[in-house]
């Protein structure tokens, strides 16, 4: 008996294993495998394909139905009558109307399935609206604002001079902030060559560092295919007259152009992207001129030999000469620099500086037999900026960045990321001196989808010096006894859950740090009546963003849209602000008007020094702040008929207050009677809605924001007081505040027409209706412009 039981057992194993569906995943076109495809077969067996393509399905009855996924690919069923193996076809759509994202979890994942807000900028927006830099495109982004180059996500920050930023910008997955003063480089960045942009609202700082505290803003290349591609764009256009005749410096109408080519192709072992820009702008600012070149690409290689290994070598490279303006001559003569633009003499305000920028970004993935993933990036990134008035404010910085990552997903339901980062940063300056600084950080981040639900949770430990010095990064334990950890430690965490088929439930809540940029730190210097002074005892600012969010997808025939609602909650602690303070050059330490010190006392009595040299700003911890608010977004593409809509709009409401009750610093505030915080505002509304019919294209776009009720008060008020003569940094500001105290509004259009498959020819007008409006005090935003662009494409 027991000799036939084992007889059957053996004759029932072959059996056993023939009754499975095997086979491979490939591209239609190109008949390549396609890695990480999901299948699901209608008797609940589940695969994920491998790097080479093939899956193993446990069905055991059989006819089965099998449901084939991949995002950015035409899901297909396909039904099998019997085990054996099969080969599965995955086309893309003419028309992606899937809206993927890469920043949030450092892997693709449909938009509607991250529990945190993040939203999207395709290229043709950036094409047809005739954008010339990213601030452009991400000042159109709902619930984000740009001030001279400094960018606010919810209200998270005000202005800072141009040092330090809270939302950290990346470029193929790396941060691209310069490493003296810790600012977003704009114009650097190859738009031709993205993909799309990601805007991730919130602290981000888990898997990305210190930077990321208010957010993420994040562009990556796309990758050529096998059909060459070329595209070339050519933009010229010139600035209307202001609407008040005192702004008007100009005798010649001031212009601007930009050519732009990109050319990209695959082939079996290497591949390539490079794309050239070249820009040049009058200015509508008297002096403030622009010239831009650059060259920027990527070599791709496939070794045959290991055919799990991708490698290549980004590169970029930017040269420019750029007139900067500061602050205005008066609200009468608003575009002319304060003490004119002949900077031979020593009362202009205006500079000229010369810049390179250059970036080179060697990187290898590799996939293992066990398809579990592994990256490494990494990045040289050289920033200099010549002062050509005064060589003595020039400075540079050179970054080193390694980032090496673990991906591994167990099953179809888990992803664990992992990985170690290290950032190496030397700068050379005659500003404020020569420094180093290592941030090295080590992060994880679990992702586990369960059903109609996916949790995910992440941590952080990060260890920063600057100049070789500990004490940033460190972590009180026990403050009785002084006991503290090298590192710092960041958590979050957040869920999304399908409650029906177009809609998604989702929370989070997440930490960020930020360190203080070397120009915070160590800047002295003055332009005009505005002097900037050091503060090398800064501290690092610290923060948490929480959200809770529901996202309703709706769809008519090809068109698809996604409405999107948000509550959250940010919360800044040590929050780095410049100040306006009397600065004692005896202690190097702000004077206390209240309780003056001894040394104070010598400062303003002793006769030694001019006090009015001695008066400006500062980078403190002075704030500790919350803001709440409310986002809107409703996001679409396709077509409804023979009608294409592509619309991106949004509107957010900030409560942003200070909890800082002290008097010395509330004391600065234009308007006391108010705790909201300096720079920021309440109401913030964008769109931008483009329509095809046929061969002709129509968009309109407009940015509102309310008005900024508070600023620093010095602005407004004589600067020096005991003197007899007034003197003011922006004269004018008062008045002009109290005359335009109602906000922005801004509407731009344009018109398009494509000719054929290869040319469209666009009209574009930017602030139609000629609106005079400033993004910080001082800072009047261009008049109305008008441009005309031809796009090629092969």
């Amino acid at each position: 008996m027991k000799g036939k039981f084992i007889l059957s057992y053996l004759l029932f194993i072959p059996i056993y294993f023939q009754a499975q569906v095997k086979g491979i995943v490939v591209d239609l076109t190109s008949n390549s495998p396609l890695i990480g495809v999901k299948l699901i077969s209608s008797d609940g067996s589940k695969a994920l394909s491998d790097y080479d393509g093939k899956f193993e399905l446990d069905s055991k009855k059989f006819p089965v139905t099998i449901v084939v996924s991949l995002l950015q690919y035409v899901s297909d069923t396909v039904k099998v009558d019997k085990a054996g193996e099969i080969t599965i076809k995955l086309g893309e759509p003419e028309k992606d109307l899937d809206m993927v994202v890469v920043s949030a979890g450092r892997r693709k994942q449909a938009i509607e399935e991250v529990p945190v807000s993040m939203e999207i900028i395709k290229p043709q927006l950036i094409d047809n609206k005739g954008i010339t830099d990213l601030e452009q495109a991400v000042d159109q982004t709902p619930g984000v604002f740009t001030m001279d180059g400094q960018v606010s996500i919810r209200g998270g920050s005000g202005f800072a001079y141009g040092a330090g930023s809270r939302v950290l910008l990346l470029w193929n997955g790396m941060p691209l902030l310069s490493g003296y003063a810790g600012d977003t480089q704009w114009n650097a960045i190859p738009m031709e060559q993205a993909s799309q942009i990601e805007v991730m609202k919130g602290a981000s700082s888990v898997l990305y560092g210190s930077g990321a505290l208010n957010g993420v803003i994040a562009l990556a290349e796309k990758e050529p295919g096998l059909k060459p591609e070329t595209k070339i764009k050519v933009m010229g256009g010139f600035y209307g007259n202001p609407p008040r005749e005192s702004l008007k410096w100009w005798s010649k109408t001031p212009m601007f152009q930009q050519i732009e080519a990109y050319r990209g192709q695959m082939f079996k072992k290497t591949g390539y992207t490079i794309s050239t820009t070249l820009f040049h702008n009058d200015g509508y600012r008297q002096g403030e001129t622009e010239y831009r070149g650059r060259v920027s690409g990527t070599i791709y290689l496939l070794p045959q030999k290991i055919n799990r290994l991708k490698a290549g070598i980004g590169y970029n490279f930017q040269m420019q000469k750029t007139g900067n303006f500061l602050i205005w001559q008066s609200d009468t003569l608003g575009y002319v620099p304060s003490g004119g633009a002949d900077t031979s003499k020593a009362e202009s305000t205006l500079t000229y500086n010369l810049g390179q920028r250059l970036f080179i970004d060697p990187y290898i993935k590799y996939i293992d037999k066990k398809n579990n993933k592994h990256s490494l990036k990494t990045r040289m990134y050289y920033a200099h900026n010549g002062n050509i008035n005064n060589p003595s404010q020039s400075n540079g910085a050179v970054i080193y960045f390694t980032d090496y990552q673990f991906q591994k997903n167990f099953g179809t339901a888990i992803t664990l990321t992992s990985g170690i980062s290290n950032i190496y940063n030397v700068v050379t300056s005659e500003l404020f001196g020569d420094h180093t600084s290592n941030n090295l950080a080590a992060y994880a981040q679990y992702e586990h989808h369960i059903g109609k639900l996916d949790i995910s949770a992440g941590v952080r430990l990060e260890h920063f010096q600057m100049d070789g010095k500990r004490g940033d990064s460190d972590f009180m334990i026990n403050k009785k006894d002084s006991v503290s950890l090298p590192f710092y430690p960041i958590l979050r965490t957040g869920f999304h859950y399908e409650l029906a088929k177009y809609t998604h439930l989702r929370a989070s809540i997440g930490q960020g740090i930020r360190y203080p940029s070397v120009a915070e730190r160590f800047t002295q210097t003055s332009v005009g009546a505005l002097n900037i002074f050091p503060n090398a005892e800064l501290r690092p600012e610290i923060g948490w963003a929480a959200e809770l969010g529901i996202k309703q997808g709706v769809k008519i025939g090809d068109w698809k849209g996604m409405f999107d609602v948000a509550g959250f909650i940010n919360q800044y602690n040590n929050m780095m602000e410049f100040s306006f303070i009397y600065f004692n050059p005896i202690t190097q330490k702000p004077l206390n008007p209240i309780n003056p010190s001894p040394q104070d006392i010598e400062f303003l009595t002793g006769g030694n020094y001019n006090i009015k040299e001695w008066v400006g700003f500062q980078a403190q911890n002075v704030e500790t702040a919350r803001i709440t608010g409310i986002d809107f977004s409703f996001n679409s593409m396709g077509k409804i008929g023979e009608v294409e809509i592509i619309s991106l709009i949004g509107y957010t409401y900030m409560n942003p207050i200070g909890l800082n009750k002290s008097t010395l610093y509330t004391g600065t505030y234009s308007d006391t009677t108010t705790n909201m915080l300096k720079y920021r505002f309440n109401h913030l509304a964008k769109f931008d809605i483009e329509t095809n019919y046929k061969s002709f294209s129509f968009g309109i776009s407009m940015r509102y924001n309310s008005f900024m009720r508070n600023i620093d008060r010095i602005f407004e008020d004589d600067a020096d007081p005991a003197v007899n003569s007034e003197v003011y940094i922006l004269p004018g500001l008062k008045e002009y505040r109290q005359k335009y105290n109602k906000g922005n509004l801004v509407f731009d259009v344009r018109l398009g027409y494509k000719i054929n498959e290869n040319f469209r020819v666009g009209l574009i007008a930017n602030n139609v209706f000629n609106a005079e409006y400033t993004s910080r005090p001082g800072d009047i935003q261009p008049p109305r412009n008008f441009m005309a662009q031809l796009q090629m494409k092969f």
